[in-house]
């Protein structure tokens, strides 16, 4: 996965919001949108038996569906993997998706076994108590490494700022000058003040600090 700079467009003024959860092989189509794009997200989880995000998607929703984006810039909410991906790339591309995220079955087949390696990681919520700001990290979809730092963020149900540093991201310069080295995943925690690499040390910090 790597980012065509010739298919970026406009970025959006305001952070979008994405609720999904880490299992779910429609939720990786959108974040492979987000990465490609090189796009931002607060990153809302919702696990199965998650108290806090799962029922607002509910509620301001009328289903529990996943992906669920929230575009302030637009006003648009929606449902619907494919019809959010159309909606990134017509507001914030230059062209139409790329083939490999509008196969229809195929990509939704391509998805599902990407997904289906680690099938309950990232699933079931686990409890936690909520931090006062969400936390940072920077990552690339399909990282294996960084899927281990988001499904323990999933898990815990942690909101997150989700900094998209595939190869030949624009922002990758100012994510190594931060972190010092070009390696993913990095997580930051405002709420503490500790940064770090290392996928497992990023779980193991996750469910000392955040799990009750």
């Amino acid at each position: 996965m790597y980012v065509d700079r010739s298919a970026l467009g406009p970025r959006p003024a305001e952070r979008l919001v994405l609720y999904e959860f880490e299992a779910c092989p429609y939720c990786r189509k959108v974040r492979e949108a987000l990465s490609m794009l090189d796009l931002q997200a607060e990153i809302r989880p919702c696990p199965k038996g998650g108290p806090r995000f799962r029922p607002w998607v509910t509620q301001h929703g009328g289903q529990t569906l996943f992906p669920y984006l929230v575009d302030p810039n637009t006003g648009d909410a929606m449902y619907e993997s494919d019809a959010i991906i159309a909606h990134l790339y017509r507001h914030y591309g230059t062209s139409a998706p790329p083939l490999g995220l509008r196969l229809g079955p195929v990509t939704n087949l391509a998805s599902t076994l990407a997904s289906s390696i680690r099938p309950n990681r990232g699933r079931r919520y686990r409890p936690s108590r909520q931090p006062v700001q969400p936390l940072l990290l920077w990552s690339f979809e399909i990282s294996p490494f960084c899927r281990i730092a988001r499904e323990a963020l999933c898990s815990l149900e942690l909101p997150y700022v989700l900094h998209n540093v595939a190869k030949h991201s624009p922002s990758r310069a100012a994510y190594r000058e931060r972190s010092g080295r070009m390696m993913v995943p990095y997580l930051a925690d405002p709420n503490t003040g500790v940064e770090m690499h290392e996928s497992a040390a990023i779980r193991d910090y996750l469910v000392r600090t955040y799990a009750t």
